[in-house]
């Protein structure tokens, strides 16, 4: 393991009391790393909320993930919606055929038993636990635990059991339904990780990402104890790590270290400087882990100094802050006001959730190291997710994207999962023009859950980002712009002047005024003929409703399964058209006066898979 650290400022005044920021990285050693056995269990949610592209795209991330296992490995495949069904018991990845066809019965019906499903995964990973291998249970679900076990705390509690034993948990949500806290904690009390997957395309990505970490885990549960010199006190732990004070003395637990990332501890401390110069301790920072040598795991520990040098005042004002030291503490303050953000907007407080967004900006700003695209970036997400509250535009999207990205900010060290979203942004109060003379042209595209603008006409690197303004940035829509400046260090543009978006001839407008309205629902009971062979079909459930016919008794009932509807309740329902089991996609379901049941209302199709 290499340890290195790195100060925000290289030289503190003597004399006085100083705030310095302390970066430590873990390096874990690539050269002669044995790649650890995996024992996975797929949990997938399989509810009827799945149904259609998040369940398609699940399924093919999934068998991408199969694809990077080797014949060593061991796999188990588990579907949940009632209840848990196993699909695949454990066995090595080498029939792979069987695998296949495991992964091909998985289809969507019903409602979220999570803990169940994921309870029955931690039953196969133990039946091939071994302190040899990564044991861990990965999760992926769309929706509410609203079946079996649903009280966050107890599902945290039986997660945090899990991880006690030696087997750890990976959250996967798919878009805008799922219990983001609940997730979040569970990765947390798994020491695991979660994803936010925004759009079903990033689900392959997303796997990509894990699976990589996962082959590439050269140290295990790496725990850091950071002992301060009698004159400095650790003011706070800046990542979203466990971790636990003992007196002066702090304890803090970072999980595991890959060859493919490094581990990363950020600490503010607080100095008060002796009167002599010289180079001076600030902390001991003791260190333990586990790492596979010769087949068998082993224990190793060390230590790391931390020192810094005291100097003059006139030293210490010379010598210019470490610019990526600030980057990264910075980032992860930002993290830390995004969930303060959250919370006071979740208790209505909207405008003092966008205060404490644009007190960062004006700080940020004072200090921006206007050569880095991240940090530019992260100021331009800021203003556009303060102005979304301040017009009380805070939805379940809004919320995950700014959970998601304090989550990754605070636990991880990769740039393609830094400042996710794509939600948002909306092109329609530009003015549209279909010429693009005297301007240039730029497109704004989806890559790996981030929407980035590039540049289209002939003399620009397409490769190049565009510092662009987030609120005006639409997936596949196209941009006319007065200039493109390059960046001081010529790694990226940034978009100066009119923007306007192009359009085909006939289709130009004038600018239009924020705002607008929903589209009405019809709010009419359904009424159609026939069978339910005889409906439109569809494969997508879209801004519909689901609903599947389940059997009671000599009954046929229908049910709601979306999300935000509660699964017990009657419905009005054509009759000639219940099937056992089929699922229906319902324009719109509204609740009766008194809320005692529900009524099926506009068209109604079924649903193909």
């Amino acid at each position: 393991m290499k340890t290195l650290f790195t100060l925000s400022r290289p030289v503190l005044p003597v004399g006085t009391s100083s705030k310095v920021d302390v970066l430590v990285s873990f390096r874990a050693e690539s050269a002669g790393a044995a790649r650890r056995g995996l024992n996975l269990s797929l949990v997938i949610d399989r509810s009827g909320s799945m149904a259609g592209p998040p369940l398609k795209h699940a399924l093919q991330a999934s068998r991408n993930l199969v694809e990077r296992m080797g014949p060593e490995d061991w796999i188990s495949i588990v579907g949940y919606d009632d209840s848990p069904t196993t699909f695949l018991s454990p066995q090595r990845v080498q029939d792979r055929a069987a695998i296949e066809k495991a992964l091909s019965k998985v289809s969507a019906a019903g409602c979220t038993n999570l803990t169940g499903g994921w309870k029955q995964g931690l039953d196969h990973v133990k039946t091939q636990q071994s302190k040899e291998r990564i044991n861990r249970v990965l999760l992926l679900t769309d929706g509410q635990a609203n079946v079996g076990v649903t009280d966050p705390a107890q599902i945290l509690a039986r997660v945090k059991e899990g991880a006690g034993s030696g087997i750890t948990t990976t959250t996967l949500g798919f878009g805008s339904n799922f219990n983001e806290d609940l997730l979040i904690g569970m990765a947390g009390a798994g020491e695991g990780h979660f994803y936010f997957i925004q759009s079903p395309d990033d689900a392959v990505g997303v796997f990509g990402i894990e699976m990589e970490g996962l082959s590439s885990v050269a140290a295990q549960n790496l725990v850091v104890t950071i002992q301060p010199a009698p004159t400095v006190k650790v003011s706070s732990v800046l990542n979203r790590y466990r971790f636990e004070a003992r007196g002066a003395q702090v304890e803090v637990g970072l999980g595991d270290v890959s060859t493919t990332e490094d581990r990363q501890l950020a600490m503010e401390l607080s100095v008060d400087a002796g009167a002599a110069p010289g180079n001076v301790p600030l902390l001991t920072v003791a260190y333990k882990y586990q790492a596979l040598v010769d087949g068998a795991l082993k224990e190793f520990s060390g230590e790391l100094p931390v020192t810094v040098t005291l100097g003059s005042e006139e030293e210490a004002s010379a010598l210019s802050a470490d610019k990526n030291v600030l980057a990264q503490t910075n980032r992860l303050r930002i993290a830390q006001v995004k969930e303060q953000a959250i919370t006071l907007a979740d208790q209505g407080d909207f405008k003092g959730a966008s205060q404490q967004l644009r007190n960062t900006i004006a700080t940020l700003s004072a200090n921006i190291d206007k050569s880095s695209f991240e940090i530019l970036e992260e100021v331009d997400q800021l203003e556009h997710y303060a102005k979304r509250l301040e017009a009380r535009k805070y939805d379940s999207v809004i919320r995950k994207e700014l959970r998601d990205q304090s989550y990754q900010a605070g636990t991880r060290n990769r740039n393609d999962l830094a400042l996710r979203g794509t939600a948002g942004g909306s092109a329609d109060e530009l003015e549209s023009v279909s010429s693009a003379e005297g301007g240039i042209i730029v497109k704004c595209e989806r890559e790996g859950g981030k929407l980035r603008v590039r540049a289209v006409s002939e003399g620009y690197d397409a490769s190049f980002n565009i510092q662009f303004p987030r609120s005006a940035r639409e997936e596949g829509v196209t941009y006319v712009v007065e200039k493109l400046v390059p960046s001081a260090d010529g790694t990226f543009y940034r978009a100066q002047g009119t923007i306007k978006r192009l359009v085909q001839p006939g289709q130009e407008r004038g600018a239009r005024a924020s705002g607008g309205s929903a589209a009405k629902k019809s709010g009419k009971a359904s009424k159609v003929t026939g069978s339910a062979q005889d409906l439109p079909t569809t494969n997508a459930v879209g801004a519909g409703v689901l609903v599947q016919c389940v059997k009671e008794g000599s009954k046929l009932r229908a049910r709601v399964v979306s999300d935000g509807f509660n699964p017990n309740l009657n419905m009005r329902f054509p009759r000639d058209i219940r099937e056992e089991n089929v699922l229906y996609v319902v324009d719109e379901v509204i609740t009766v006066a008194g809320g005692g049941s529900y009524i099926a209302c506009g068209d109604i199709k079924r649903l193909v898979q």
